[in-house]
């Protein structure tokens, strides 16, 4: 009879056994929370596919000085192809510009974005000027780091439209990126541009004037 534990007794360890559970689980929900929520900090991450057919993973990619360099240089490709490339849906064209939630607005320095928007084919379809469709494809053939944020990117341009294709030219431009991570910075920019880097210098060194202006003329 000694050894029979009281109902109370009972009671109060599994109060114990429950309260501690309890906390256990709390604790895993609130780190499963953080982990679902980055954006408050840079995070990394690269999509990768050995061919066109395979399965795409998607890998996260720590933020050391070497992923940092390969996350510039796609940044770069990506900033060129974006500012360039123009498709047949102009709508997607227009968004992708714009001053409002467009990536190019959101990946440039407030100085490079006005200059940008004073091209040629900018200025054009922004006020619907065009009445036939076209597209401009981006070739890339290098993208050279000349030193800490500094490229140069050389691409082959070319517009087509329904009366033929405009002659392929070579282009060799000079990026320059610097780096502004604001705790202020809003919404739209920290999921589009999460390491804050912008574009702060773009340079046209050859080909003989930027082709949002070229082959518009």
């Amino acid at each position: 009879m000694q050894d029979r534990i009281e109902p109370p007794v009972l009671l109060s360890r599994l109060l114990i056994f429950v309260f501690a559970g309890t906390v256990v689980v709390l604790f895993a929900m609130l780190l499963s929370l953080e982990k679902m929520f980055p954006l408050n900090r840079p995070q990394i991450f690269f999509l990768t596919a050995k061919r066109v057919d395979t399965t795409v993973q998607l890998i996260e990619m720590p933020p050391v000085d070497t992923n940092i360099e390969l996350y510039k240089r796609a940044f770069v490709r990506e900033y060129v192809r974006a500012r360039n490339e123009i498709e047949k849906n102009t709508s997607a064209v227009r968004r992708k510009w714009g001053n409002t939630n467009g990536v190019v607005a959101s990946w440039s320095s407030k100085e490079v974005y006005d200059e940008f928007r004073k091209k040629g084919l900018v200025v054009a379809l922004t006020n619907d000027t065009p009445g036939f469709e076209f597209v401009c494809p981006v070739n890339f053939e290098n993208v050279i780091q000349l030193r800490e944020n500094q490229y140069r990117v050389e691409m082959n341009y070319h517009c087509e439209d329904s009366n033929g294709q405009i002659k392929q030219k070579k282009y060799t431009i000079r990026v320059g990126l610097s780096t502004d991570v604001s705790k202020d910075m809003e919404w739209n920019d920290r999921i589009n541009n999460p390491l804050g880097i912008r574009v702060s210098e773009y340079t046209i060194e050859s080909g003989d004037g930027d082709p949002l202006d070229t082959v518009y003329k």
